[in-house]
């Protein structure tokens, strides 16, 4: 099994203020994987991922990128490893292109002539934005500009890739959009998704850590996850309207979490149903 990429040992994380944020957390992140971390607001879900890329250093513990203890490096130095998109791109987005905004992180990472244009055009066409490489990213929408901070940070190739709320205050289409994309770098790179949304989380996700008041409650599938209904009730949370919808019929069985997943249980239910009749 390979080495994870990202390895937190007893991590500890207290505020100037003397908020304890983060407390003992232990957690290997392995290549490749799609991990999802819930958990209400103030239970320590940005804290922790902000550990992952140096935006924030450990009070106590280690946190080790690639083998790597990120004490001894800049978030700069590790952002070549592992992107951070912001949940409100406006906190990120600052150049008057799109195709600036793109090329700056790739152009301060090394990357010239056309190994530069080629990462940029990529990383647009990778979001369905090229064609808007001309605007002004502050005139484009909510669910553009989300697009546009998201492939400002694929340019970079960074191996990880952090998305914190990447669905918030996005439409329909928005929503499957980001969907559709974490599946495909998901092939290429490892992905970390901060989320409210159950029904995102229960469809990418291969694994999931649940927090609770700056610690580790649970972590495993989402299928694991969304039956624990006592976890969810204690931490405020609830499974995607599917599972529960599922988890109400009796003689279902009670990980459904997809619709596919739903018709075949109805269809499956209807012929024990007959059967035993």
């Amino acid at each position: 099994m390979s080495e994870p990429v990202i390895k937190i040992k007893d991590l500890t994380f207290t505020y100037p203020a003397g908020v304890t944020a983060l407390r003992e957390i232990n957690l290997e992140i392995n290549k490749g994987e799609v991990l999802a971390v819930i958990g209400q607001n103030g239970s320590g879900k940005t804290t922790l991922v902000k550990h992952f890329n140096g935006l924030l250093k450990p009070s106590r513990g280690n946190v080790l990128v690639n083998n790597n203890n990120t004490k001894k490096f800049t978030t700069a130095q590790l952002s070549r490893t592992v992107g951070y998109v912001f949940q409100d791109p406006d906190d990120q987005i600052f150049m008057s292109k799109v195709y600036k905004e793109i090329e700056f992180g790739p152009k301060n990472l090394g990357l010239k002539g056309s190994e530069l244009k080629r990462s940029v055009k990529e990383a647009l066409e990778i979001v369905g934005l090229w064609d808007l490489r001309r605007k002004h990213p502050l005139d484009l929408n909510l669910n553009e500009k989300k697009l546009i901070a998201i492939s400002s940070i694929i340019a970079m190739k960074p191996e990880v890739i952090i998305l914190d709320e990447p669905t918030t205050g996005q439409d329909h289409h928005g929503v499957k959009k980001v969907e559709s994309l974490i599946n495909e770098l998901s092939r290429n790179h490892t992905i970390i998704v901060i989320s409210h949304n159950m029904d995102l989380v229960s469809r990418v996700a291969s694994r999931v850590i649940v927090m609770y008041d700056s610690r580790i409650l649970f972590q495993g599938t989402p299928k694991k996850v969304f039956v624990k209904n006592a976890l969810l009730n204690k931490t405020y949370l609830k499974p995607p309207p599917i599972a529960r919808l599922a988890q109400s019929i009796k003689g279902f069985k009670r990980d459904v979490l997809t619709i596919d997943e739903f018709i075949d249980e109805l269809i499956s239910n209807k012929s024990r149903s007959s059967k035993s009749h």
